[in-house]
C-alpha cells in the first residue's frame, strides 16, 4: 500500500532522480570491481569513496530540506545530528579493533589507554554489536531532536530565535566532544578503523558495498521525505510553513507536527553521518562546527529549497566544486566564493538551480507553443 501510494504521487523529477541514483548504485561499484584500471570506464576506489561522501551529504541536505523547505524550520544545527550518527558508527568501528590497536588492549580503544583509563565507560557498552550501534545511529540524534523540539516548539520559539538556539546546541556539543574526559577521543576523535561486520574497511569490495548502501539509503531517505510531504500530514506541514498562526487557529496541534518532522529529519541526518564515517575513515569534533550546519543550508538554497531533489543536487554540486577549488590557487578564497555564490542565488535564483532550470524549460515550452497557436489565425 505504501509503495502504491508513493508511485501514484511520484512526480517526473523524483522518478528521474531515483532512476539516476539506482543506475549509479549499480554501475559505479561494478565498474570499480570488474573493469581493469587501464579501462577508460574504470572508476578508481578513491573516486568512488569521494562520491560516496558526496551522496552522504546529499542525504543530509534532503533531511534539512524536509524541515526547512516544507516546514519552515531553519535549523542551523543539523550538523550535530549528522555528527552524532557518525560517532555512533565510529564507536562500533573502534570496538571492532580489539587487540590490533597500538597498545594491544582488547577492550579499551588506544586513546583511552593513552589517557590511563582503567575501564570502558558505561556508554560504550553494547557498541560491539552492529545492530545495537545502528539502533543508536537512529535513537541518539532522534532522541536529542525530540527533547529539543519538545521544549522549543511547545514554547512557540520560531524564526531566527529557533535558528540561533539550534546553532547554540551544535556549538555546545562541539565544546563537549573536544574534552578528553568525555571519552570520545577528544580533539583527535575516532579513527584507525579496521573492520565492519568482519570485512576490512580498506578493502575494495567493502568500499564498493558502502557506496551501494549509501545510494540505497539516499533513495530510501528521499522516499520517506517524499511520502511525508505528499501525504495529508505533509499538507498540514506546508500550511504551518506558510501560515502557522492560521493553522493553529484551525485546531491543529502545530507543535506535534513540527516535532514529528524534526525528529524524522534528525534520524535521517544520523544515518547520513553513520555512512560517512567508514568511507572517510575518521570522525572528530570538527563535524559539530556551526560552519558545517551553515554550509548545509547553503547546499539546500543553491540546489532548490522545497524540492528534495534540488537539495541533493546542491549538496553534490557544491561539494564537488569545493574539492576542485580547495586544491589549487583558489583554496584561500573558497569560503568567499561559496558566500558569494549563496548571495547570487538568493538574489537572482531564489528557487535555486533546479527552480531556475525548470523555469527556463517552461519558458522554452511556452515559446514553442505560441507559433502553433497563432497559425490558424494567420491562415484566416
Amino acid at each position: 500500500m505504501i509503495a502504491r501510494f508513493l508511485l501514484q504521487n511520484m512526480d517526473r523529477r523524483g522518478a528521474v532522480f531515483l532512476a539516476l541514483v539506482a543506475a549509479i548504485m549499480l554501475l559505479v561499484p561494478l565498474s570499480n570491481l570488474l573493469l581493469p584500471p587501464s579501462s577508460v570506464f574504470h572508476v578508481p576506489t578513491s573516486a568512488m569513496s569521494l562520491w560516496g561522501k558526496y551522496l552522504c551529504f546529499a542525504l543530509l541536505a534532503i533531511s534539512l530540506d524536509l524541515v526547512w523547505g516544507y516546514c519552515g524550520i531553519l535549523s542551523l544545527g543539523h550538523g550535530a545530528f549528522f555528527a552524532l550518527g557518525g560517532y555512533a558508527m565510529g564507536m562500533y568501528l573502534m570496538r571492532q579493533i580489539g587487540s590490533r590497536g597500538v597498545y594491544g588492549n582488547p577492550i579499551l580503544p588506544d586513546f583511552m589507554v593513552f589517557l590511563n583509563w582503567k575501564e570502558l565507560p558505561w556508554y560504550w557498552y553494547g557498541f560491539d554489536s552492529f545492530l545495537f550501534a545502528m539502533l543508536m545511529v537512529l535513537l541518539v540524534p532522534g532522541l536529542l531532536a525530540f527533547v529539543f523540539g519538545w521544549f522549543a516548539f511547545r514554547s512557540r520559539v520560531t524564526g531566527v530565535y529557533l535558528s540561533i538556539i539550534t546553532q547554540a546546541l551544535t556549538y555546545a556539543l562541539l565544546l563537549a566532544f573536544f574534552r578528553n574526559d568525555m571519552g570520545f577521543g577528544g580533539n583527535n576523535g575516532l579513527t584507525d578503523f579496521k573492520d565492519i561486520l568482519g570485512f576490512s574497511v580498506q578493502a575494495q569490495t567493502t568500499r564498493a558495498a558502502l557506496f551501494a548502501i549509501t545510494c540505497l539509503m539516499l533513495m530510501a531517505g528521499f522516499l520517506i521525505a517524499r511520502g511525508i510531504v505528499v501525504s495529508k500530514l505533509g499538507k498540514v506541514v506546508i500550511a504551518i510553513r506558510d501560515a502557522e498562526s492560521r493553522t493553529r487557529f484551525l485546531g491543529y496541534r502545530v507543535d506535534r507536527f513540527k516535532l514529528f518532522v524534526f525528529t524524522v529529519s534528525a534520524c535521517m541526518a544520523g544515518v547520513a553521518g553513520a555512512l560517512y564515517v567508514p568511507q572517510v575513515g575518521i570522525i572528530n569534533p570538527s563535524e559539530f562546527a556551526p560552519a558545517n550546519s551553515i554550509e548545509t543550508v547553503i547546499w539546500v538554497a543553491i540546489g532548490g529549497r522545497g524540492t528534495l531533489v534540488g537539495a541533493a543536487l546542491g549538496a553534490v554540486v557544491v561539494n564537488y566544486a569545493k574539492t576542485i577549488f580547495t586544491s589549487g590557487f583558489m583554496a584561500p578564497y573558497w569560503l568567499f566564493a561559496l558566500g558569494g555564490l549563496f548571495v547570487f542565488v538568493t538574489l537572482f535564483m531564489p528557487k535555486g538551480i533546479l527552480g531556475a532550470v525548470q523555469g527556463w524549460s517552461a519558458g522554452r515550452g511556452r515559446r514553442g507553443r505560441e507559433p502553433a497557436a497563432t497559425a490558424p489565425a494567420a491562415a484566416e
